[in-house]
């Protein structure tokens, strides 16, 4: 660790980090952070919130978002297969279900596991931006929020046109069978029609492998519509749909080395709808439905798949009712919620619970450079009862462009349909286990300019009720246990300078990203016999991430990234990914070099990731 990180720092302040077409940039602190009711610049954030924004997207040698997700500081991507086949994701020391993942807003986490929240019918092609939210969010998005929320926003619409994304990449090994060359290919296309009173955006997209090891096959396609038609001078209604097929080959991804033959689908709906109205000048609402149907069908030998096949079922059906009002005092929001969740499932049973949630918010910014937002989350669940997770956080603003800040939540995760259920010969479910609860408490300083981005902050987390898969001795079978108390001391250095267009004739524009996290959990455990820990034990210690990217010669731009990862567990590795991009009038030609210098390393349970990795794409926009 002591070598690595002056190797990367000098790396990072060697180089640049390019935006995109300088006409099209937009500044950071402008991204509109979009909470459900209360809605802040990011420049005003009292949160410690890291946005990828749509330069970032363009220029990061990444496919799939839960690539894109593992560039960011703190937050921990463990992928089971490349270009985001199957990944968990977790923020700042915890486990994959304690984050919430949403779309526009949109709850898209899973129930039955959180293995699956990641299986989302929208490529990086069609995102505007990702709000990435640490610590505890339950004031603001309700339930499973226990670490912090992962939003991602679509672009907008502005104009009519198709556009297409077309790549193939290969890491040019063959597999030791059948003596076919390792490689994958994708074809990608989005159209966008804008007219007087509404807009349109549909994208498709299909990827497809042979794999890089044994039995790591995979084939998937995902559909995606946005639409926005306004009504009147001030109402708006929106509406969004998707769809993905992913099928995998799961070799070694739960039970290694059992389930070398396993194979996986999932098949993922969503739809949501919703109403934007500004009932008088000072109120406005937004009711919205929204449905998620999730199919997950497992063989754990895909050759027998009348042996050990679990079929899953998952529908999610939600309602909520959020309004804000301005008022002489400040700005209130106040928000209802409603779920249902059903599961028929080979191996789970037929389950159901409800949930249902009243959300309240106060932003208070009267005094100069002052700004506090106060609120709570009151939540009825039909098997655990009621709950209340309060919170604050507060900013005052000295120097012009210096705040500092500081953040108090209380949070909530809810045991999966698995942990509550499952049947297994090696996993056994746990039907006594009570919901995860965390108190968290946050304070830092901020810098915010047009080209400039810092952020220091020092935290602390305590998980009470933690659950984990343990067991007494490895010849047990894993089950979940309420089994400690997680409590994490960490703390967040980041930057990120952008240079804007420049006049110089070689360099035309860049940027740096530079971000360190280190983590210290501490596991009290509670049961004696939990002995053997499954994800406890697996939390990031130290994690530096490097991003530099130079614009130069109107034409062309370069982006070489570091990631640096140390686990509690596990040996330190780092990463190195490129992007080499040549533009032309409408389009663009890249190449991508993910993990340059082919190191062994593991994220997720006993799945090596993919060593080198090369890809050739096109885009084009008409």
């Amino acid at each position: 660790m002591k070598k690595m990180i002056p190797m990367l720092v000098t790396l990072c302040l060697s180089a640049g980090y390019a935006a995109a077409q300088s006409d099209t940039t937009k500044n950071l602190n402008e991204v509109m952070v979009r909470e459900n009711r209360l809605k802040l610049p990011f420049s005003k954030q009292n949160r410690n919130i890291w946005i990828i924004d749509n330069q970032q997207i363009k220029n990061l040698p990444s496919r799939s978002i839960s690539e894109l997700l593992s560039y960011v500081t703190g937050v921990d991507v463990r992928q089971r297969g490349p270009g985001g086949v199957q990944a968990d994701i977790s923020i700042d020391g915890g486990t994959f279900d304690q984050t919430l993942v949403l779309i526009n807003g949109v709850k898209v986490s899973d129930p039955q596991t959180g293995h699956n929240m990641m299986n989302l019918p929208i490529s990086v092609d069609d995102i505007d931006h990702i709000e990435v939210l640490r610590g505890s969010a339950s004031r603001i998005y309700g339930t499973n929020a226990l670490t912090g929320a992962i939003n991602i926003v679509t672009k907008a619409v502005t104009r009519t046109g198709v556009s297409a994304n077309v790549f193939t990449g290969s890491s040019f090994k063959k597999d030791e069978v059948s003596g076919d060359t390792y490689a994958n290919y994708g074809v990608r296309a989005t159209g966008t029609l804008a007219l007087k009173e509404s807009s349109h955006l549909f994208s498709a997209g299909q990827e497809a492998g042979n794999g890089y090891r044994y039995n790591t096959a995979f084939n998937n396609q995902k559909f995606f519509y946005e639409g926005k038609v306004n009504v009147g001078k001030t109402d708006q209604l929106e509406i969004t749909g998707g769809y993905i097929h992913n099928k995998f080959g799961a070799n070694g991804y739960y039970s290694s080395p059992g389930d070398k033959e396993a194979e996986e689908t999932v098949k993922t709906a969503i739809a949501a709808v919703a109403y934007k109205t500004q009932l008088t000048s000072f109120w406005s609402l937004m009711p919205r439905l929204s449905y998620r149907n999730n199919v997950d069908d497992y063989l754990y030998i895909k050759q027998t798949p009348d042996k050990f096949h679990n079929h899953h079922v998952t529908q999610v059906l939600s309602a909520e009712l959020n309004n804000s009002f301005q008022t002489g005092i400040g700005e209130f929001g106040l928000g209802l919620e409603t779920r249902k969740e059903k599961i028929n499932s080979t191996n789970l049973g037929k389950r159901n619970r409800d949930n249902a949630g009243i959300y309240g918010e106060y932003k208070f910014d009267l005094v100069k450079n002052l700004l506090v937002n106060v609120g709570s989350y009151v939540n009825y669940n039909s098997d655990y009862g009621w709950q209340a997770f309060p919170g604050i956080d507060a900013g005052y603003n000295f120097y012009g462009n210096w705040k500092v800040f500081v953040n108090v939540g209380t949070g909530q995760r809810l045991p999966t349909f698995t942990d509550l259920y499952y049947k297994g010969p090696t996993n056994i479910g746990n039907d006594q286990l009570q919901p995860e609860k965390s108190r968290y408490a946050e304070g830092g300083i901020k810098y915010n300019s047009t080209h400039f981005v810092l952020n220091a902050s020092l935290f602390k987390r305590r998980i009470t009720n933690f659950i984990d898969w343990v067991k007494d001795k490895t010849t047990d079978p894993w089950q979940p246990k309420n089994f400690s108390e997680l409590n994490t001391m960490g703390y967040t250095l980041s930057a990120d300078y952008n240079t804007g267009a420049l006049e110089n004739p070689a360099f035309n524009s860049l940027r740096f990203g530079l971000a360190y996290t280190c983590l210290d959990p501490k596991v009290k455990t509670t049961l004696p016999e939990a002995n053997i820990s499954r994800y406890a034990v697996e939390s990031l210690k130290n994690q530096l991430t490097a991003t530099v990217n130079a614009e130069f010669l109107k034409v062309m731009a370069l982006t070489v990234t570091a990631r640096y990862c140390e686990r509690i567990s596990y040996k330190d590795y780092t990463v190195m990914d490129a992007r080499l991009t040549y533009k032309l009038k409408r389009s663009s030609i890249y190449a991508d070099a993910s993990n340059i210098f082919d190191v062994n390393f593991i994220q997720a349970g006993a799945v090596p990731m993919p060593g080198v990795w090369a890809t050739l794409g096109y885009k084009i926009a008409l």
